[in-house]
């Protein structure tokens, strides 16, 4: 099948980043033409003026919609969009030269019906961005689940960077209106389709996340509050490194007691991880001083994570509450 791609890009109050995701697409190396779909998810900042000064360079289809969310947004793209393979992006991202031309070479020769990449910081990007994106991506934090060249088969794509046919569009009517967690919510539902989802190595992309502590917390806290939901619609997908952050919360709450009602030496191991953490970093990034962002960073993933994840549990799991009517902030109307 000869593929022809149409990127699906919601954006909400972000023309800056539309500006510079757009000027990225100027600089792919691929040959072929492609399109893309720019779904305005109800802005008062809108993108059109932006993505008028780029149609002389590239193929743009603009639409403004009332707000209803990302998922909605990017099912509203794909349903108009022209092509047959849809490329999802966050507004937030940037594009290495080599991406489309990456995917494409890879789905040519090993064709799948849904694939994501990894991401990665930009030399651009901040200190504290660049330190958020470590804890993400980092396998001491997250255990490489995100993106790394183990997790070929049935591979939960985020929608930060995610491909999906169009056929498999059609078949599973794509995203459910909660968020966040609609996209491994769309990659289980691929797969009951029986459909095959992998990782493509090297299609990346430069991912901003959140720049501020505050809106990060928000961030990796509805990450924790929804992950029961998703367990409890896709229990074949629970993992038990899910439970990870909650048990690293325990354990530095009792350490830390021991250490101040016993012996300080009960902080060793606690040390040792964050120090082993800080080191990574450091040498990745080619700054201590991210690298003690980083361990800011951790903290704050996997206290805002591991509460919300416990509380979440208790909630579904052990009273069985509706999940829609107990958490209605992470549902879209």
């Amino acid at each position: 099948m000869e593929l022809s791609y149409s990127f699906i890009i919601p954006v909400y109050n972000r023309p800056q980043e539309i500006k510079e995701l757009l000027e990225s697409f100027t600089k792919l190396e691929y040959s072929e033409s492609y399109e893309i779909v720019i779904v305005e998810d109800g802005s008062s900042e809108k993108s059109e003026d932006i993505a008028v000064t780029f149609l002389e360079e590239l193929s743009i289809s603009y639409y403004y919609k009332e707000n209803s969310g990302p998922g909605a947004s990017r099912n509203y793209g794909m349903q108009r969009a022209k092509g047959n393979y849809f490329i999802i992006l966050d507004s937030d991202c940037l594009l290495p030269p080599h991406y489309l031309k990456t995917a494409n070479d890879f789905l040519a020769a090993n064709f799948h019906h849904c694939y994501g990449g990894a991401d990665a910081a930009h030399s651009s990007f901040t200190p504290l961005q660049k330190a958020i994106n470590y804890v993400m991506t980092s396998f001491y934090t997250t255990g490489g689940i995100r993106g790394n060249e183990k997790s070929i088969s049935n591979f939960e794509p985020r929608s930060f960077n995610m491909g999906i046919s169009k056929e498999t569009f059609s078949k599973t009517e794509g995203f459910a209106k909660i968020h966040p967690g609609e996209d491994p919510d769309l990659s289980q539902r691929i797969l009951k389709q029986g459909f095959s989802t992998t990782f493509i190595p090297n299609a990346f992309v430069y991912h901003k996340r959140r720049i501020s502590w505050r809106k990060f917390y928000t961030q990796v806290k509805k990450f924790g509050m929804v992950r029961p939901i998703l367990n409890k619609w896709h229990p074949q997908a629970s993992k038990l490194t899910f439970w990870f952050p909650s048990c690293f919360v325990l354990f530095t709450l009792v350490s830390a007691a021991l250490s101040i009602f016993y012996r300080w030496e009960f902080l060793i191991p606690l040390l040792g991880y964050t120090s082993v953490l800080f080191l990574d970093s450091s040498f990745k990034n080619k700054s201590i001083y991210i690298g003690l962002l980083s361990i800011m960073a951790l903290y704050i993933q996997f206290f805002g994570y591991g509460l919300a994840f416990l509380k979440s549990t208790f909630y579904i799991k052990l009273l069985k509450k509706d999940p829609e009517k107990q958490f209605p902030n992470l549902f879209f109307k």
